[in-house]
């Protein structure tokens, strides 16, 4: 799916309007891949999930620019202030000619992954990657011809002295150089077997080359012999900058940061304050460079590294659960004891005191000062002054705590391991153990009123009160899959979802769940519903669904992020959240916009007229707009499309006699669109 996603995005240009937008970290927290700087304040990093950052200020505010891609990208280079490249995952190859503004992709003629670019004129450039593919182009990227290969080694970084002399390193200690500008590479030997993940020269002679085991290798005869320094470190290094023939730079894994004032004789460490990992150091002067990293971590230094400053605001610890109180007031949990708390509808996050260090899994608030967070170690928080102060409550066990739902400002219960329900009918002053009848995990837990309420768990369980918990009954759910989240829309109608894409639904209280088609194994976390038909689901590699049928058909949306997504919450039906690792926090203010390959969706979707309905022969289908090209599809319950047309007027008819019997859905997709509607089949 994430392959099509890449496809339809050049076909049409939905990136253009943004539908997630990040509030944590900022500027965004997709992995950071390389960083360029093009003068003293302006500079461009690139990272995952088609991520690219523009400064004009030297760093104190970052942008986000449209790729037009979600592929990674892991190496971007300027050749002036409005010519740069980029390159990354599938033969990705993008050029911008005015400073970032617009990206367009070039023709790479290969789909292997590309690593590093580098060019050394106007015309002139190399990119880099896997099975030791080498790429040139000596017309600013119209033409991209491979050069004759001589290792199947992945090659992660190339560097050219001059319009000749050039250098590209990779796996197993592969270094490999060129004298004619590309047309013939020779192998060199680097004495070592180790990943080699970056190459610099600070002269014809004079290069170095850093990896895996904190491996420096130095030469000083252009390659011909290479030698090991002392790094200090076992930590993966991942780039070499040298800002002068005597003063360089490396960093790595686990905030490494390396500096030499003699050539390499001596490396130091410096102190980077994270321990996240970086994966390009550059400076624009002796002074100023930049180190970027996982998790969008953006280091700055104005003194040679001896202090580095973070241009990244935000918490990075994963965050598990999102609770909101009206519109502008909302509450994140998660690792770390983690707790988050916005009154301006998340423009900003601030820490509040938790008082523990144990992960947060869970928070529901029952009014706007009274709220409770659980996790792991049988911790339960309670406060009653919006945050202000979070106070520990007793319960007396160290299991991890999944889940916490009230049904009014007295009464509430938590779900664990080994069949836990816990109730509490007096604001959690005490909690009573009641008797589940399993000893299955237990994940979630959702009550429709004072007494009804389910709860779902491992292997398939879901259990159901309707007497508040004084018994809980085990529902079939007619699968074994492990459920992680359980939503009502009103006493009959809910779901739950989990692992292997499963997404069960009932329209009788439980007494009957039903499967639909999800459209991929990922594990599915939280389910989030707007109305009757529209909902929304999140899995947990980055994947948001929605749905306008009530879940007879789940579209994915796009998403600015390639971190696990886990849990989401909804305001009104434009207005939503979404939290996940790392840190992440993102906001919709459209319904989450459109699906894969359709414009600037409304966020409500309007209904088609259908007649005669039910038929068997022929429906005619009237729509309330067309915006040519327009897009008609007829679908199953399954969600798959059994006919396709483009068409160009408001009415259209369409013969539906081969159609097995049954109920059918009716789409319309275009730029400003999507209309829905469903029809019988005799």
């Amino acid at each position: 799916m994430k392959k099509l996603f890449c496809i339809l995005m050049f076909v049409f240009p939905v990136v253009a309007f943004p539908q997630w937008q990040w509030q944590n970290p900022l500027p965004q927290g997709n992995n950071l891949n390389s960083v360029h700087f093009t003068d003293a304040n302006t500079g461009y990093s690139v990272g995952d999930f088609g991520t690219i950052l523009k400064t004009t200020n030297g760093g104190n505010l970052w942008t986000i620019q449209t790729s037009g891609t979600c592929n990674n990208l892991y190496s971007v280079y300027f050749i002036n202030a409005y010519i740069g490249y980029t390159v990354g995952d599938s033969g990705t190859i993008l050029k911008t000619t005015n400073g970032g503004t617009v990206w367009t992709r070039q023709t790479s003629g290969t789909d292997t992954i590309l690593m590093s670019v580098y060019f050394t004129d106007a015309y002139t450039g190399y990119a880099v990657g896997l099975g030791g593919t080498i790429l040139k182009t000596t017309n600013g990227g119209i033409l991209w011809t491979s050069q004759s290969p001589v290792t199947s080694n992945y090659l992660l970084s190339v560097y050219f002295i001059d319009s000749n002399t050039g250098y590209a390193v990779g796996i197993n200690g592969t270094i490999l150089k060129t004298i004619n500008g590309g047309t013939t590479w020779t192998s060199q030997s680097s004495g070592t077997n180790n990943c080699l993940y970056s190459v610099y020269f600070t002269d014809t002679n004079t290069g170095y080359a850093v990896g895996e085991g904190g491996i420096i290798l130095k030469t000083t005869n252009e390659g011909t012999l290479w030698t090991n320094q002392a790094s200090g470190t076992s930590y993966e290094l991942k780039s070499v900058y040298f800002t002068d023939i005597n003063t360089g730079y490396v960093v790595g894994e686990s905030g490494t940061i390396l500096k030499t004032t003699n050539n390499g004789a001596l490396w130091t460490n410096q102190s980077s304050g994270t321990e996240k990992d970086f994966n390009l150091v550059y400076f624009i002067d002796v002074n100023t460079g930049y180190a970027v990293g996982s998790s969008g971590i953006i280091l700055k230094t104005t003194n040679s590294g001896e202090l580095w400053a973070s241009q990244t605001s935000g918490t990075f610890n994963s965050l598990t659960s999102i609770f909101f109180i009206g519109s502008n007031t909302g509450y994140v949990v998660g690792q770390a004891g983690t707790i988050l708390r916005t009154n301006d509808g998340g423009a900003l996050w601030t820490s509040q005191t938790s008082g523990t260090s144990n992960d947060l899994s869970s928070v529901f608030f029952t009014d706007a000062n009274t709220g409770y967070a659980v996790g792991w170690n049988g911790t339960i928080l309670k406060t009653t002054n919006g945050g202000a102060l979070w106070t520990s409550q007793s319960l007396g066990t160290d299991l991890d705590l999944n889940s916490v739902f009230f049904t009014d400002a007295n009464t509430g219960y938590i779900v664990s391991y080994f069949g836990t329900i816990l109730k509490t009918i007096n604001g959690g002053t005490i909690w009573t153990y009641q008797n589940s009848g399993t000893r299955n995990e237990l994940y979630s837990v959702y009550f429709t009123d004072i007494n009804t309420g389910y709860i779902v768990g491992g292997s398939g369980m879901i259990l159901k009160t309707t007497n508040g918990g004084t018994l809980w009954t085990s529902q079939t759910s007619g699968t074994d899959q492990y459920l992680y989240s359980v939503y009502f829309i009103n006493a009959d109608t809910g779901y739950a979802v989990g692992s292997g894409g499963i997404i069960l639904k009932t329209l009788n209280g439980g007494i009957l769940w039903t499967s639909q088609t999800s459209g991929t194994y990922q594990v599915l976390g939280s389910v989030f519903f707007t109305g009757a038909d529209t909902g929304y689901l999140l899995g947990t590699e980055n994947t948001i669904l929605k749905t306008y049928t009530g879940g007879a058909l789940w579209t994915n949306l796009i998403s600015p992020t390639s971190n696990g997504l886990g849990s989401l919450y909804f305001t009104d039906s434009n207005t939503g959240y979404a939290v996940g690792g790392n840190g992440t926090i993102l906001k919709t203010t459209n319904g989450g916009g459109y699906p894969f390959g359709v414009g600037n969706l409304s966020s409500n979707s309007t209904h088609l007229i259908i007649y005669p309905n039910p038929s068997s022969e022929k429906i005619t289908i009237e729509a309330s707009e067309i915006s040519p090209p327009s897009n008609l599809s007829i679908l199953n319950l399954r969600g798959q499309q059994l006919i396709t047309r483009q068409i160009t007027q408001p009415k259209t008819q369409i013969d539906i006699s081969s159609l097995p019997s049954g109920v059918y859905f009716v789409r319309l997709t275009n730029e400003k669109s999507v209309e829905m509607g469903k029809f019988v089949k005799q």
